[in-house]
């Protein structure tokens, strides 16, 4: 499973390894599954008839968090022409900072799954590049 994920430009060895050995390597079922475990999702505030997102739920993995988080930036270095970058791009092409930092944890949590995907079945994110095997 390393092997795999270090063979896509951007993921170093040591980010392989960190994730496979915190999240991917459990039987997690689903993609939600996933994003949960790695705290990637937001956090519900309900009060009567008001729903809002409070942010990033504090539940899941930090590191794993983390670790996505700094990935998803080297992701954009790296990957420019892939599908995720593409969408990162055209979601934040106002400018602002604001949105930027929504949207990298967006693309934290989706790069994620793409790699969980990778992993699991074998299917490589659209548009990504990969090492020579």
């Amino acid at each position: 499973m390393v092997r795999l994920i270090a063979r896509v430009i951007g993921v170093g060895v040591e980010t392989a390894d960190m994730l496979v050995h915190e999240i991917l390597s459990r039987g997690l079922r689903d993609r939600r599954a996933v994003a949960r475990y790695a705290g990637l999702t937001g956090s519900p505030d309900e009060s009567g008839k008001r729903r809002r997102e409070k942010g990033l739920a504090r539940a899941g993995s930090a590191r794993v968090r983390h670790g996505m988080i700094q990935l998803a930036w080297r992701f954009l270095l790296f990957q420019k022409d892939s599908a995720l970058a593409r969408w990162f791009q055209a979601r934040t092409a106002d400018g602002r900072k604001a949105t930027r930092k929504t949207m990298i944890v967006a693309l934290a949590r989706k790069l994620l799954i793409a790699l969980w995907r990778l992993v699991t079945t074998g299917e490589a994110p659209p548009g990504v590049s990969l090492r020579a095997a």
